[in-house]
C-alpha cells in the first residue's frame, strides 16, 4: 500500500463528553473487524482511549507525547490491543505540556504530520504494518494538539452530541477547520458529522438532528449513536463495546457507522 492510501482522520470536537473517545475506540474496532488495519493515536492527556483499549499505565513507555516532542519513531510507540488488526499509540498526562514545550518551535503544528509521514514512508520498506486507517483521538479543546491532528489528517470526523447547544459549538469548530485549510493543511475536509447520545424518547434529539442536517446536509451520517449504558461501561473493563457486548445498540450502531463510512469512501473513489 502506498502512503496516500492510508486515511488519516482527526476525531474532533472542542466539547468534552460528546463521544470522541468512544467513537475512536469503537469505530476503529468495527473497521478492524471487517479486515482493515487500524491505528488509534491517543492524543489526549487523559489517555482514555488507551484505557478503553486495555493499555495499562505501566505499558505506556512511549506515547504520542514522545512522537511530537522528542521525535521518537512512531513504530516504536505502537502497541497491539486485544482487537486483531487494531493498534494504538497510547497517550498520557505528559501531553498536557506539549503546548508549552513547543511554544518556540516555528514548526510546532506539523510535528504529528511529520511523525506520520516518516512512518508511512518507511512502512513498506521495513515490513511495518501498513494501516488503512489512522484515527486521532483529540482532546476536548481547540489546542496545539488539535491543530497538530488536523494538520496531519486527510479529514475531520466530528462526533456531535444531540443537545441544545450542539450547533453553537459546531460553528466554532467549522471556523477553526477553515483556518487550518487556509494555512496549515489546504487539503483538509470534513469526513462527516456523527450524531451521538441520541435518545429516541426525547424530542430534542430529533430537533437537533434535523437542524444539523439542514445546515450540513449529506455531511451528516445517517447512522446515529444512541445513548447506551453498555457504551459507557465498556471502558472500565478495558474493552471496546464491540467486545464487551457486541449485541448492544451502541455496538450495532458503530458497526453500521463503519459500513456507511466505507460505502461513502467507495462512492467518492468511483465518482
Amino acid at each position: 500500500m502506498s502512503t496516500n492510501k492510508t486515511r488519516i482522520l482527526a476525531i474532533v470536537n472542542q466539547k468534552g463528553g460528546v463521544g470522541k473517545t468512544t467513537t475512536s475506540i469503537n469505530l476503529g474496532t468495527a473497521l478492524a473487524a471487517v479486515g482493515r488495519n487500524v491505528l488509534v493515536i491517543d492524543f489526549d492527556a487523559q489517555g482514555n482511549a488507551s484505557t478503553g483499549l486495555g493499555i495499562t499505565r505501566p505499558e505506556r513507555q512511549l506515547t504520542s507525547y514522545d512522537l511530537v516532542v522528542d521525535d521518537v519513531f512512531l513504530g516504536e510507540a505502537v502497541l497491539h490491543t486485544l482487537v486483531p488488526r487494531l493498534d494504538i499509540v497510547p497517550g498520557d498526562e505528559n501531553l498536557a505540556g506539549v503546548e508549552t514545550e513547543l511554544a518556540d518551535d516555528p514548526h510546532r503544528s506539523y510535528r504529528l504530520r511529520d511523525a506520520l509521514r516518516a512512518y508511512l514512508s518507511e512502512a513498506q520498506a521495513r515490513g511495518l504494518t501498513q494501516y488503512d486507517y489512522i484515527l486521532i483521538d483529540c482532546p476536548p479543546s481547540l489546542s496545539a494538539l488539535t491543530l497538530n491532528a488536523m494538520t496531519a489528517a486527510n479529514s475531520v470526523l466530528v462526533p456531535l452530541q444531540c443537545e441544545f447547544l450542539a450547533l453553537e459549538g459546531l460553528s466554532q469548530l467549522l471556523r477553526t477547520i477553515e483556518l487550518v485549510r487556509g494555512g496549515l493543511n489546504p487539503d483538509l475536509d470534513i469526513q462527516g458529522v456523527v450524531l451521538t447520545m441520541y435518545d429516541r424518547r426525547n424530542n430534542l434529539s430529533d430537533q437537533v438532528a434535523d437542524e444539523v442536517r439542514s445546515v450540513l446536509g449529506a455531511k451528516v451520517y445517517n447512522t446515529v449513536i444512541p445513548r447506551n449504558v453498555r457504551l459507557s461501561e465498556a471502558p472500565s473493563f478495558g474493552k471496546p463495546a464491540l467486545l464487551y457486548d457486541y449485541r448492544c445498540p451502541g455496538s450495532e450502531a458503530y458497526i453500521r457507522l463503519a459500513s456507511e463510512m466505507l460505502q461513502r469512501e467507495r462512492s467518492l473513489r468511483s465518482a
